[in-house]
């Protein structure tokens, strides 16, 4: 491990002129340097995001008279934010690199979102979200497309749903951490919710963070591994370099081509979905008859029961090879967990409630470090990786979670959502139909494209 940290800071200083002996050299910077740190920008990331739920708990709404109508716009504004400087973010990471521009933003967004402390009122709760969503805008894509420059097809896979334990363990620390600091609830003259905002891991550690990444993240991918048999080859192309550009017209051709719109709008459905779940859940649980703070420790449990799901999908996924098949599982079994609590959710005891809002938790966003992965082995060009995965991880993903975020309405919060549920259910249901609809096109592609092939090597060999 320390080899590989060293020879991946000699890449850095320009004084590695050969390249690496083997696949295996490079693999083992990726897994131990690039990989890691990428996850753990996540995971801060997703604590800033998220850190919303708990302070919900903690009584920030009715401190600053604000109701879950003004929430739900909140969460709005702050997604909108990211989807306004999604692609202009990835195309200024494409040109100056992913350790100044990933670094800084971690930087950034965990000192607006530590001074959230400070907000005294709706107009000022408005425009801190607003302005977080734009620090936030392009740290997934880019990390992606990062991620995709240092491992093969056949790797990618499994590596992007070990990124994603970055979101998910984010999500679970945060109500964990939550319950711990409202305990904090009026000391210093701060109030629980504002204690949730000001901690340690808003100010001090995201700071830490944003200076592992500014010291220790590859400036460039100079090197991929362009064989299926793990050779090492450069392909002309770094993550950096003065040679190539990303022209509009080129980022206007991968946009429109239309044939992977399904990955978007399936994407965006599905996603919708995940919005009120992660703001208010703890605030659910909480309904339930628990305290707080034991209502956040609860919280965490489906964050948790996230990971297992996670991996499960990624090792089928590498075991069958057939990606959109195993995605459209995943998305199934979260649309019969949602059927479920709709259904037994009027009869069920306090205990079963909490079972099944845990399960639809849990199962809800298991797909999606497979659809990533799918889409980019589906992309053939490093500009189409940059461009689809900032369209499709996050323009659309936050599309639909700035769309979701207005599902869990006031006027149901006692009745625990039943018609939020019903929409829910019904998007689900169709982001699972385009999901196979993307799968068919891809065999009628493939089809097409072997039918050539065939063609081209009977003419050569007549």
């Amino acid at each position: 491990m320390l080899k590989s940290w060293v020879a991946c800071l000699r890449i850095q200083k320009g004084s590695l002129t050969k390249q690496p002996k083997s696949a295996a050299e490079l693999r083992r910077i990726a897994d131990f340097q690039v990989l890691p740190l990428l996850l753990v920008g996540f995971a801060t990331y997703q604590l800033d995001r998220t850190n919303l739920s708990s302070a919900l708990t903690g009584g920030l709404a009715d401190d600053l008279s604000i109701s879950q109508n003004t929430i739900n716009l909140g969460n709005q504004l702050m997604f909108l934010g990211v989807i306004a400087l999604e692609i202009p973010s990835n195309v200024v990471l494409y040109k100056i690199g992913p350790r100044w521009w990933i670094g800084g933003q971690v930087l950034v967004f965990g000192i607006i979102a530590a001074l959230q402390i400070f907000i005294r009122n709706e107009s000022e709760f408005l425009l801190t979200r607003a302005i977080l969503g734009l620090a936030e805008a392009g740290y997934i894509p880019g990390a992606m497309f990062t991620l995709s420059t240092w491992y093969t097809k056949a790797e990618i896979t499994k590596r992007i749903a070990i990124f994603f334990f970055g979101m998910f363990g984010g999500t679970a620390i945060s109500p964990l951490l939550g319950a711990g600091i409202l305990k904090l609830d009026g000391h210093g003259g701060l109030l629980g919710w504002q204690w949730i905002f000001l901690d340690a891991v808003e100010g001090v550690w995201s700071v830490a963070i944003s200076l592992l990444l500014l010291i220790f993240l590859p400036q460039r991918a100079s090197y991929e591994l362009v064989s299926q048999h793990k050779c090492m080859a450069t392909n002309g192309w770094s993550i950096k370099d003065g040679n190539r550009r990303l022209p509009l017209a080129e980022v206007w051709r991968i946009i429109t081509c239309i044939r992977k719109w399904p990955h978007f709008l399936a994407t965006a459905c599905v996603f919708a979905t995940w919005s009120p779940l992660t703001t208010y859940t703890p605030s659910i649980i909480m309904s339930l008859g628990f305290s707080r703070v034991k209502a956040n420790a609860l919280a965490a449990v489906a964050s948790i029961l996230t990971l297992p799901v996670v991996l499960f999908f990624a090792w089928f996924s590498d075991k069958t090879k057939r990606r959109g098949m195993t995605v459209m599982i995943a998305i199934s079994a979260y649309l019969v967990a949602i059927v479920i609590l709709r259904t037994a959710q009027p009869f069920a005891s306090r205990w079963c409630k909490f079972g099944m809002w845990t399960a639809v938790n849990g199962l809800a966003v298991g797909y999606h470090p497979i659809h990533n992965a799918w889409i980019q082995i589906k992309c053939r060009t490093p500009e189409e990786r940059s461009i689809f995965l900032a369209y499709l991880v996050v323009v659309s993903a936050t599309s639909g979670l700035m769309g979701g975020s207005q599902l869990f309405r006031e006027d149901e919060s006692s009745t625990l959502y039943p018609r939020g549920l019903l929409i829910m259910i019904g998007l689900v249901f169709l982001g699972l139909v385009l999901t196979a609809l993307q799968e068919i096109i891809y065999f009628l592609e493939d089809r097409d494209a072997k039918t050539k092939s065939d063609s081209v090597d009977s003419n050569s060999a007549c």
